[in-house]
């Protein structure tokens, strides 16, 4: 019993710990801490919106966390294939959930220039001012201006 409770407590502490991501705030690498990035100024000028793929860890997550909960179901084989489908469908769940929604926005630079680029969520308009900052051809942050 002890051994279910703590398999509980782990799976219950990745899932409350997945959720604890800085919320609202931009999330940038840490490589580019100390970088020198240039800042372009635009008038948002289509939008397309797209979703943007698990990189591979909210699978992960998912097929830990529904391993854990399948192993504590059944007895013999049938606790083994309650393990084997907990993974399974933790893993698909936790793709879906982790992936994201973004937009494809073409922007025309105050210069004139044209460019795309993809921001993670929903919040920009069309005749929206956005900050791109750049590090090379990388984009570290797109944000209302």
């Amino acid at each position: 019993m002890k051994k279910r409770f703590l398999y509980a407590l782990v799976a219950s502490a990745a899932l409350i710990l997945s959720g604890c991501a800085s919320q609202g705030l931009p999330t940038v690498d840490s490589s580019a801490t100390g970088q020198v990035a240039t800042a372009d100024v635009g008038t948002v000028q289509s939008i397309r919106y797209v979703a943007v793929k698990d990189n591979g860890v909210g699978a992960l997550i998912g097929a830990a966390t529904g391993a854990v909960l399948g192993n504590m179901v059944g007895r013999g084989h049938g606790r083994d294939l309650a393990t084997l489908g907990g993974g399974l469908a933790g893993a698909y769940v936790g793709s879906q959930v982790a992936q994201a929604n973004a937009q494809e926005l073409t922007v025309r630079l105050n210069n004139g220039k044209r460019i795309v680029v993809i921001a993670k969520g929903t919040q920009f308009q069309v005749g929206q001012r956005v900050r791109i900052v750049r590090s090379g051809s990388q984009v570290v942050s797109v944000e209302p201006y």
